[in-house]
């Protein structure tokens, strides 16, 4: 099956676009093809219609009645601990550290771009060193098979 996310009830999203953006909700009904109506008690997103094309599906489902209200689906939320299951996927992880580097004050950025330096040079310099070492080798082992042609004539 080449589609594992679906849009349907109980789908938890992430709002990519609109004044809720950056923040989780869950598909509590589909309005058409092109709306559906969400709720993020724990996010602080109120109940509300939004766009499919401001919402990306996560893998993460919900199992509430359809259209339940909003403190059955808080509970559910809770019970499923879908905050500390979004924390540790690497969503969410790469959500954060744009984040960060987007708080980075000039300062912040030129000890990046130093640290960035030494790092490279660091494994610049471990690079050629491996590979002197293997050039080494193979022209030690290349002259000993040189000089048996030669003795086999």
């Amino acid at each position: 099956m080449p589609f594992q996310r679906f849009v349907q009830s109980g789908r938890v999203a992430y709002v990519s676009d609109g004044p809720y953006q950056g923040k989780l909700v869950t598909i509590v009904d589909i309005i058409d093809q092109n709306r559906v109506l969400v709720d993020g008690p724990s996010t602080g997103v109120p109940r509300c219609e939004m766009r499919l094309n401001e919402l990306h599906l996560t893998k993460f489902r919900l199992r509430f009645p359809f259209s339940g209200s909003t403190r059955v689906v808080r509970k559910v939320w809770e019970t499923a601990n879908i905050n500390e299951l979004w924390k540790q996927t690497m969503w969410a992880r790469k959500v954060e550290a744009k984040e960060k580097r987007a708080a980075l004050c000039d300062f912040d950025r030129f000890k990046l771009r130093k640290a960035r330096q030494i790092r490279n040079k660091l494994r610049t310099d471990a690079f050629f060193r491996l590979k002197k070492k293997t050039k080494k080798v193979k022209t030690g082992g290349a002259a000993k098979k040189s000089t048996k042609k030669v003795e086999k004539k």
